[in-house]
């Protein structure tokens, strides 16, 4: 007996050194998997289990081996909660290049941080950034999630760039009568299904994947790597039991959650009555209600997700003066309704380059509410949480996408406008004296509309070294010696820049002078060189920049030379600019125009616009050569 027991123990040993021997060997891993990598994915092994129609767990398993210091973001363990989410026992191990464990993590040992901007109970954040000495290192990361609620399955990312993977699989075990829909993302991967008496069962694996490469301003990341999204057919958060095996039903589910609190009391709404009593217009009405809460309310980040899915009632975000996306959505909603004209609360999923939900799958994409009113003449959108916007007008974040609006009758997709150039309008007109000596004095007017309007905001309300900063780096302006930044207007449409500058030419060579044709760059991105891009490519937004600028000259200087006019054109872009000397004036006018059409491009045309854009920065190369006579 004493010798079975010492045989066994040997074994364990055995083993358990070879666990170890494998945890920091590479041996094994083929070279098409570790070439090019950051981060080998060693094992993920990852378990989802749905008990019930509102409880679920997901067990994680995985080792990463970290070979270079662009993978150490492995070791920035994260993981948010709330009153649906629960994190349970955590265990971290850390391995040398050896297999030696040098490191361990429980649960206590991770710091936490509170959300929800401290208004309401929203949950926290646990975290722990792992020290590394040196590479490789190899990290084993096994906890669990148990959910209070069960709209959002999990989505399998199987694949990042710049990371191969040695061994993953994933598996869901789902009630048969609940069973569950799943939607393949960038691979083509079918799931092993299998059965018992109450369970259905569903496994992925894949096996030795080399790594992708990373391709910037590309589809949010969610959406352009490989993977699998599974979405229930039935769920249930709280008390409200809901089925998302079509979007009317999901929109079904949320009229019941904002049943009863999208109301006002009578004296609120009589108080909305009379604000708008003199108003013949419909679309007006709606105007003036929607400025009043830009005015009068502020904007809490207490998301979809964590703060919960249920609005605040009107009654309190009118008490608070305060909400989230969908509270303040919701109070617009009431107090038009006290009025008489119909709007709806719409979802949508807010996010850099993201693209509409899938018509064909409902599921719950989204991470923002929206405003939308149907009115006779056309339909209005309201982004709910800005102060600043104008009315009727959605951000680059929420236009060009699917938005779920939540009708009586049920949830129904409707596209939000798509975002036009004529909508970001960036227009500049600069006066530059030149003095004999090359110093100079400017004033530009800008006259902005769309993004560009919320980005002079910003600037205009920012300190005076951080405008600088951003007059001279985003906008691309020479340094000035000192500068005056005025705003014209109350919309912040309009304003005004006063530079003096040292030094107005280029450079100057004898008696002459080379003079850039503007005194900030009209576009100043360079492209980044992707030969066999596969990703379709992101500007920020379409827009339409147009420039003037007038040269004055100094008494006992002339002309010598003029840049040479330009037209350049694409299937997405044009840019066209002029130059003449007015001799009555003594000044040389330049103009210059430039539209992007719209700012998703798709891969197989990123070369074309790459070069578009190149030809536009070797054309902003030309000179205004100035002659001192």
């Amino acid at each position: 007996m004493k010798k079975c027991l010492l045989i066994t123990a040997l074994a364990l040993i055995t083993c358990s050194v070879t666990t170890q021997a494998q945890v920091g060997d590479l041996s094994s891993v083929p070279e098409a998997v570790k070439k090019g990598a950051d981060v080998i994915k060693r094992l993920e092994d990852i378990a989802f289990e749905v008990t019930d129609i509102d409880r679920a767990s997901l067990k994680m398993h995985q080792i990463y081996t970290i070979l270079n210091e662009d993978g150490k973001y492995i070791l920035n363990f994260h993981q948010y909660t709330s009153k649906f989410t629960v994190l349970g026992d955590v265990d971290i191990k850390v391995y040398d290049a050896f297999g030696k464990q040098v490191l361990k993590y429980k649960k206590k040992d991770l710091a936490s941080i509170a959300l929800g901007d401290g208004l309401v109970d929203d949950g926290k954040t646990y975290y722990v950034t792992i020290p590394a000495g040196s590479y490789p290192v190899t990290v084993e990361f096994e906890y669990e999630l148990r959910f209070k609620g069960t709209l959002n399955y999990p989505t399998w990312q199987i694949l990042v760039p710049d990371e191969g993977v040695e061994n993953a699989s994933f598996t869901a075990k789902i009630p048969k009568e609940l069973d569950m829909r799943y939607k393949e993302k960038n691979i083509a991967l079918k799931p092993a299904v299998t059965e018992d008496e109450k369970y259905k069962y569903y496994k992925w694996s894949v096996k030795n994947l080399a790594p992708i490469k990373y391709e910037s301003r590309a589809v949010t990341a969610s959406e352009r790597y490989p993977g699998i999204r599974l979405a229930p057919n039935k769920f249930q958060m709280d008390d409200y039991e809901g089925d998302m095996s079509t979007w009317k039903n999901f929109g079904i589910w949320y009229t019941s959650m904002v049943k009863g609190i999208d109301v006002f009391p009578d004296a609120k709404k009589e108080f909305f009555r009379k604000l708008v009593a003199n108003v013949p217009d419909e679309r007006e009405k709606v105007r003036i209600i929607y400025e009043y809460l830009q005015k009068n309310f502020r904007y809490v980040s207490i998301q979809l997700g964590i703060g919960g899915y249920k609005p605040f009632p009107a009654a309190f975000t009118d008490d608070k003066k305060y909400g989230d996306c969908k509270g303040l959505s919701n109070y617009i909603h009431a107090a038009l309704d006290a009025v008489g004209i119909k709007s709806y609360l719409a979802l949508i999923n807010r996010q850099p380059n993201g693209v509409p939900v899938d018509p064909a799958f409902p599921c719950n994409e989204f991470n923002h509410a929206i405003l939308m009113a149907p009115l006779k003449t056309d339909t209005v959108w309201m982004e709910c949480t800005s102060n600043t916007l104008d009315f009727g007008m959605l951000d680059i974040s929420t236009e060009n996408r699917n938005a779920l609006v939540i009708t009586d009758a049920g949830g129904v997709l409707v596209p939000t406008p798509v975002t036009r150039a004529d909508e970001n309008r960036f227009l500049a007109h600069t006066v530059v004296e030149l003095q004999e000596g090359g110093e100079g004095k400017s004033v530009t007017t800008f006259t902005t509309a769309g993004e560009y309007k919320e980005d002079m905001r910003n600037v205009l309300n920012a300190k005076t070294d951080d405008q600088k900063e951003h007059i001279v780096h985003t906008w691309g302006f020479k340094q000035p010696d000192d500068f005056i930044l005025t705003k014209k207007d109350d919309n912040y449409r309009v304003a005004t820049l006063e530079m003096g500058i040292e030094k107005v030419p280029e450079f100057i060579a004898g008696n002459k002078m080379f003079v850039c044709s503007r005194i900030y760059k009209l576009w100043q991105h360079k492209m980044p060189e992707y030969p066999n891009r596969t990703q379709d490519f992101y500007f920020d937004f379409p827009l339409s920049k147009t420039d003037t600028t007038i040269l004055k000259l100094p008494a006992k200087c002339s002309v010598d030379a003029l840049p040479k006019p330009k037209e350049l054109s694409c299937a997405f872009a044009t840019y066209t600019t002029k130059y003449w000397y007015n001799e009555t004036e003594k000044s040389v006018y330049a103009t210059a125009s430039l539209v992007l059409k719209q700012h998703k491009i798709p891969a197989a045309k990123y070369a074309e616009v790459k070069k578009f854009f190149d030809d536009v920065l070797l054309d902003d190369t030309q000179r205004i050569v100035v002659k001192k006579e």
